[in-house]
């Protein structure tokens, strides 16, 4: 059998197995301890930023920029609640830190990728992403029966339709446009991996922007189906051992879909499987020190289904990636304001 097909039985078959052994959430305790892990990930992630500074691409930035958003709304929370008040100003520190780091980072790329800069600048304004504030649940009956084996998932044509819906094209047009092209695209079914991602993207930056006639009134619908299929697929890298070239699109779903409103991407073994991926010398994420296990070396030979080359992503000679810094930040963040939310009555983060 060949290692893509090996790779997609083993996703296919496999279980969820693994439970988190941080302390529950029910206590002022074990609320106080999680925050505090992960704001010390978030501190390291930071200072990581802000020693690369320069060589960071624009991707790594927006995960930085929502994390920033995220702080601000957790912050918000915590100055409102006693035993969080202490962590609420180390929250402060941070976004402040961030604040200044953001607003540096695009001097950089205007010199390293002036074009990208141009068309994707929306994406890490100050004020572009907002979060949720109303909470559900992804709905298991939306799942695809079968998905598209063979990845036809082209990152160009995903960036055209980006920036005709952000309007940033060189034709000058405005906002929330969409073509047929970027409409077959965006809504085809079966997608997996990076297609899928990136067909939630494209919703939830229409969200941002406030488009909300034509298709976009259905996307609410769109985001419901793509965030039922990104949780099926965290399920099965979660039953694999989460092998290194997952993890990325791993991290990737629950940034996007908790922005989207979908608390239960915010799992306690999760969180506690992405803060251990963190480098603790050099606070970033990328690639593992040790690399030995069977199923990660089938998945690195692979080329398709869940991982392929981001164009722009940036891989450093330490092993850090830029691609999964961000995603991570922008995860734990989403961790911190559904903690922040937490705990109303239904044991979900409140409206």
């Amino acid at each position: 059998m060949s290692s893509l097909g090996l790779l997609l039985l083993l996703l296919l078959l496999a279980q969820p197995l693994s439970s988190s052994s941080l302390p529950p959430l029910d206590t002022p305790e074990g609320k106080a301890t999680i925050a505090g892990l992960v704001l010390s990930a978030l501190e390291r992630a930071t200072s990581f930023l802000e020693k690369r500074l320069p060589e960071i691409n624009l991707d790594g930035v927006v995960g930085f920029r929502v994390l920033e958003v995220q702080l601000k709304g957790v912050q918000e929370e915590w100055a409102r609640d006693p035993p969080l008040r202490l962590q609420s100003l180390r929250v402060g520190k941070l976004v402040r830190e961030l604040e200044l780091l953001l607003h540096r980072s695009v001097s950089y790329l205007r010199l390293s990728d002036p074009r990208y800069l141009r068309e994707f600048q929306p994406t890490i304004q100050p004020g572009f992403w907002k979060l949720p504030h109303v909470w559900t649940h992804t709905n298991t009956s939306m799942v695809y029966p079968t998905i598209e084996i063979q990845d036809s998932f082209s990152e160009e044509h995903s960036d055209m339709c980006l920036v005709q819906l952000l309007g940033t094209g060189t034709d000058s047009s405005r906002p929330c446009k969409l073509s047929d092209f970027c409409r077959t695209l965006m809504t085809k079914p079966g997608c997996s991996g990076y297609c899928l991602s990136h067909q939630l993207l494209f919703f939830l930056s229409a969200r941002m922007k406030g488009c909300t006639k034509g298709l976009f009134h259905q996307s609410q619908h769109y985001m419901d189906l793509f965030c039922a299929n990104m949780m099926d697929l965290n399920h099965r890298a979660e039953a694999v051992g989460y092998a290194y070239p997952i993890r990325d699109i791993f991290m990737e779903n629950i940034m996007l879909c908790g922005i989207g409103g979908f608390s239960d991407f915010y799992k306690l073994r999760w969180l506690e499987a992405i803060l251990s991926w963190q480098k603790p010398q050099e606070g970033c994420f990328g690639r593992p020190d040790t690399e030995d296990e069977e199923l990660s070396n089938v998945i690195q030979h692979q080329q398709h289904s869940l991982r392929r080359v981001k164009r722009r992503e940036k891989l450093f000679a330490d092993g850090c990636s830029s691609h999964n810094t961000a995603m991570a930040v922008a995860a734990l963040g989403g961790f911190l304001y559904a903690l922040a939310q937490y705990p109303p009555a239904n044991g979900e983060p409140r409206p």
